[in-house]
């Protein structure tokens, strides 16, 4: 299940782990717990995410950036 749309825009899950990554939850697995979605959905949806620069990576941890803030207003 992707995270992007063709269009660029997130998905319905996108836009949960958007909204998780705004709220300051960073780790796929906090994500996944605060969000409902299954753990291997999240690690490959923020990896997604990232490649779509809506968010960034610093060793395990995801940060939503202000282009992906944008998307969720």
């Amino acid at each position: 299940m992707a995270c992007i749309n063709s269009d660029g825009k997130p998905t319905e899950s996108g836009t949960k782990m958007l909204r998780a990554l705004k709220s300051g939850l960073g780790y796929p697995e906090d994500i996944a717990q605060n969000t409902g979605l299954p753990l291997f959905r999240v690690r490959s949806g923020l990896r997604e995410i990232a490649e779509a620069g809506l968010a960034t990576k610093t060793n395990d941890k995801y940060a939503i950036t202000e282009k992906g803030a944008e998307l969720i207003k």
